[in-house]
């Protein structure tokens, strides 16, 4: 069966025009970033809803935190690295210690803005946003449950953050289910090892998984909300399983896989084994380069795996 790719941004386009037709209280604004976030169709179709505010990222947040606290449901867009990265602070006041009803976008997560190097890869994001009081904190892994995300961050009352990447991703899941914002979702049940994915990874993970499913009985989870995190999915699979392995595009300080373990070093320690960016910034490249430089690639998924069954 011959894959399918797309980049999951443009499911958040899809979704913006969605939501732009049903509720004229949406509103965009863009950090200059307007073709690369995929905020164009939006703002063609309703231009005066939709804001470019320039390589002012802070300022954006401010703007967003305010059209909020008059009743709008703004989605502020850029690349991860700079939308939270560059206006954290903003964030962190203007937006969650005051609950307003901001939806934050980060694209480009992760590799997917390889050529550009280090100062445009968003790997930090998930540490920075996950230790936010009041902000939930989504990571979808394909152009459909980027767009399903999207829609269900509308409904949320309160700050929401969405990190998604540019490149061509494997489309994984069903455009027809349903996304619960904190629900994991079981891909594949198995009793000896389980495999936990957040992101991007769902769709790579899976083919790891496959390939070795002949040697060991692997569980398959996907998390794509990483705040609130599903404990008693995390907690549940814990007790069924000797290893969990722990899968994210992002630096393993503050990530995924760090939620993971504390929810686990509270009520069911179990050992676990963390793929992801090891503390590092990279550089310039392909993302499927980067991600085999920096191991985060199906061979080394299969090597946690093969890992995991050794240890069990």
């Amino acid at each position: 069966m011959t894959e399918m790719r797309h980049s999951p941004r443009d499911g958040f386009g899809d979704a913006l025009l969605t939501l732009g037709t049903k509720n004229k209280k949406v509103v965009v604004l863009s950090g200059d970033l307007k073709e690369s976030t995929r905020c164009t169709a939006f703002a063609e179709a309703f231009p005066e809803r939709y804001f470019d505010v320039g390589v002012a990222e802070q300022n954006m947040m401010g703007l967003a935190s305010g059209l909020a606290d008059e009743g709008f449901i703004p989605f502020v867009a850029s690349f991860a690295v700079f939308n939270p990265g560059r206006n954290w602070d903003q964030l962190r006041v203007s937006v969650c210690y005051n609950k307003s009803n901001v939806k934050i976008i980060g694209s480009h997560a992760g590799f997917s803005a390889g050529p550009d190097g280090a100062t445009h890869q968003g790997l930090e994001d998930i540490a920075i946003t996950r230790v936010l009081p009041n902000l939930t904190v989504l990571a979808p892994a394909d152009i459909n449950e980027v767009k399903q995300a999207t829609l269900r961050a509308a409904e949320v009352v309160g700050p929401v953050y969405i990190r998604f990447n540019r490149s061509e991703e494997l489309v994984v899941t069903n455009p027809q289910e349903e996304f619960i914002i904190g629900q994991a979702k079981t891909i594949k049940t198995g009793r000896d090892i389980a495999v936990l994915t957040t992101g991007s990874m769902l769709g790579v993970a899976q083919k790891a998984v496959n390939k070795l499913s002949k040697k060991a009985d692997i569980a398959l989870i996907h998390h794509p909300t990483i705040k609130p995190i599903d404990r008693d999915s995390i907690l549940d699979i814990a007790r069924r399983v000797k290893i969990i392995i722990t899968v994210e595009e992002a630096q393993l300080n503050g990530g995924f896989g760090s939620a993971v373990l504390e929810v686990l070093a509270d009520k069911q320690p179990t050992r676990v084994i963390r793929v992801g960016v090891d503390d590092t910034f990279s550089q310039s490249g392909k993302p499927e380069e980067l991600k085999d430089k920096y191991g985060i690639a199906q061979k080394d998924i299969e090597s946690a795996i093969l890992r995991a069954i050794i240890k069990k």
